[in-house]
């Protein structure tokens, strides 16, 4: 997953992308609310962390500008500031949740994991489901058919990235952009490489969950998904 971290002190910038980069996250800076703005306005992300007090737009009114674009990701608003009538102007902006500095990174991480979740599927569980896979996002465990499964950070970004979009095709184009970071690079394999992992390590070559979608790239498809498809 991709996540867009605004913020200009350049220490807790550092500390909120290494942090979010161990959990397997995609996590890109933008040092001011203009360039943030810019970023998430041309590029994929899945959701960003927006300090309030920044150079350019402040975080608020990055917010707003970006619901007045139709950019929906979701938004963690982070602020000093903890006055009631704070928290109101952003949230009323457009921000999904607040948390107010200084802060635990487990618990910015909980409210990151449970803003994915609504944003994906309003009241879902957080355990992430397509069959008999299972993943725990906040204990990064995963298993099929209730056995463990031991995968790398990527392969596990990958699957979760499959796992949040069940049953929609995703292109490798984007699957590189929000798992590696990186742009399409038409010369690499590094996604068919990682996808033939996963089924390996999920005995999944002749039970089908992740599925090849011809001329796009791939799909993780339940056999309820498949049936109703």
């Amino acid at each position: 997953m991709r996540i867009l971290i605004v913020e200009d002190n350049p220490r807790i910038a550092g500390f909120l992308q290494k942090g979010l980069r161990e959990e397997g996250y995609v996590a890109e800076v933008a040092g001011d609310g203009d360039t943030a703005f810019e970023k998430a306005t041309t590029q994929g992300f899945d959701a960003a962390v927006v300090d309030v007090m920044i150079p350019g737009r402040t975080g608020v009114e990055l917010v707003r500008d970006l619901r007045e674009r139709e950019v929906r990701i979701p938004v963690l608003l982070l602020t000093a500031r903890d006055r009631t009538e704070d928290k109101v102007a952003g949230l009323d902006a457009g921000a999904d949740d607040y948390l107010t500095k200084p802060f635990e990174f487990s618990e910015l991480s909980a409210r990151l994991r449970a803003l994915l979740r609504r944003a994906g599927s309003p009241g879902a569980s957080a355990t992430l489901r397509a069959g008999d896979v299972e993943m725990d996002p906040a204990t990064r465990e995963v298993r099929r058919g209730g056995k463990p499964v031991d995968l790398t950070p990527r392969e596990y970004a990958t699957l979760e990235y499959l796992l949040r979009n069940s049953g929609r095709p995703l292109s490798r184009a984007a699957m590189m952009e929000h798992v590696w970071g990186i742009r399409f690079d038409p010369g690499t394999n590094i996604v068919d490489v990682c996808i033939n992992s996963l089924r390996t390590k999920l005995d999944d070559r002749e039970r089908g969950l992740i599925q090849t979608v011809r001329g796009v790239g791939y799909a993780i498809k339940a056999p309820a998904e498949e049936s109703e498809g």
